[in-house]
C-alpha cells in the first residue's frame, strides 16, 4: 500500500509505502477521523445559521406583532373619536327635531305636514353602479360637511323661532275678542241715551252685561298700569299692550291682577260686577290708541 503526502511548504510530494495489515488499518482511521471531523465541522455551521434565522424570524415576526398592536389602538382610538362625533351630531339632530316641532306648533301648520318624529322619506330606481366603498378620510369629510349643514339650519331654525316668536307676540298684544267668558252685548259706542240723565250722552266704550262674578278677561297680553277704583268706573283694570294700545275693564266686583303685573291673552284678570255708576253686572270695556278712545267693536269682532 503506497501513502502519499504532500506538502504544501515544501512544494512536492513524497510517498510513503505501508506494508502489513495494521499500517492499512491506521491509515484508514485516520482517513476516517478527518472526514467524521469535517462532517461535524459542516453540521455545525448549517446548524448555526439555521439558529441565527430563526431568530431573525421571531424578530420580525415580533415586530409585525407590535405594528399590528399599535394599528389595532390607533383604530380603536378612531373608532372611539368617531363614537363622539356620532353623538354630538346625534344631539344636534335631536335639538332640530324639537325646535322643528316647537315650530310647526307656533306657525299653526297641520298635523302631519311636517313631522319630525319619522325619518324623511326618500327613494328611487336601483342603477347598475354599486357604489363606492367609503374611505376613512372621507369619512371625516362627510362627518365634517354634515356638521356645517347641521349647524347652518340650526341658526336658520333658530332666526325662525325668533320671527315666529315675535310675530306672536305682535298678534297676541293686538285687541281681540270678547272681555268676558259669557255675556251680551247691552250697550254700543258712541252717542245715546244716558241710563241716569236721560239726555243724550257720547259713550266712550261698548258695555257687556251678564250674570255677577262672571270671568273678566283680557282681550291682549300686556302690563296692568291700574288696578283698583277710578270715579266714574268703579272697580277697574287698565292694561297697556304696546303701541299705543290700551283696554279698559270696569266695573268690575273684584280684581284679580295688581299694578305691574303681566297678563297673558285670556287670562282671568276680574269678576264681574256693578260698581261705580252703573245699572247693574256689566263690563264696561274701552280701547285707546294713542290716548284716543276708538270703537272697541271692531277689535272685538276680529
Amino acid at each position: 500500500m503506497h501513502l502519499i503526502i504532500y506538502s504544501r511548504r515544501r512544494g512536492d510530494a513524497r510517498q510513503i509505502r505501508l506494508t502489513g495489515i495494521v499500517p492499512a488499518a491506521l491509515c484508514i482511521f485516520v482517513l476516517g477521523l478527518v472526514f467524521v471531523a469535517g462532517s461535524m465541522i459542516a453540521g455545525g455551521s448549517d446548524n448555526a445559521l439555521t439558529a441565527d434565522a430563526v431568530e431573525q424570524m421571531r424578530a420580525e415576526v415580533e415586530a409585525q406583532q407590535a405594528k399590528i398592536s399599535d394599528l389595532d389602538a390607533e383604530a380603536r382610538a378612531n373608532l372611539d373619536a368617531l363614537a363622539v362625533r356620532m353623538g354630538q351630531l346625534n344631539a344636534h339632530v335631536v335639538r332640530l327635531d324639537a325646535l322643528g316641532r316647537r315650530l310647526v306648533s307656533m306657525a299653526d301648520l297641520e298635523e302631519g305636514e311636517f313631522n319630525f318624529d319619522d325619518p324623511p322619506a326618500r327613494g328611487g330606481p336601483e342603477t347598475g353602479d354599486s357604489g363606492l366603498s367609503v374611505e376613512a378620510n372621507d369619512l371625516d369629510t362627510m362627518l365634517d360637511d354634515l356638521a356645517l349643514q347641521i349647524d347652518d339650519r340650526a341658526d336658520q331654525l333658530t332666526v325662525l323661532e325668533r320671527v315666529l316668536s315675535n310675530r306672536r307676540l305682535s298678534r297676541d298684544r293686538v285687541p281681540e275678542g270678547r272681555p268676558i267668558s259669557s255675556g251680551w252685548l247691552s250697550s254700543y259706542f258712541g252717542k245715546r241715551t244716558d241710563p241716569f240723565s236721560g239726555k243724550q250722552k257720547f259713550h266712550a266704550g261698548v258695555d257687556f252685561a251678564g250674570n255677577e262674578g262672571v270671568d273678566v278677561l283680557a282681550v291682549a297680553s300686556g302690563v296692568v298700569t291700574w288696578s283698583g277704583k277710578r270715579y266714574g268706573y268703579g272697580t277697574m283694570v287698565e292694561i297697556n299692550h304696546g303701541n299705543g294700545l290700551v283696554t279698559r275693564y270696569a266695573h268690575n266686583k273684584e280684581n284679580l291682577v295688581a299694578v305691574g303685573d303681566t297678563v297673558k291673552k285670556g287670562q282671568e284678570i276680574a269678576r264681574m260686577g256693578k260698581s261705580g255708576r252703573a245699572t247693574g253686572p256689566h263690563v264696561h270695556f274701552e280701547v285707546l290708541k294713542h290716548g284716543q278712545k276708538v270703537n272697541p267693536l271692531k277689535y272685538v269682532q276680529r
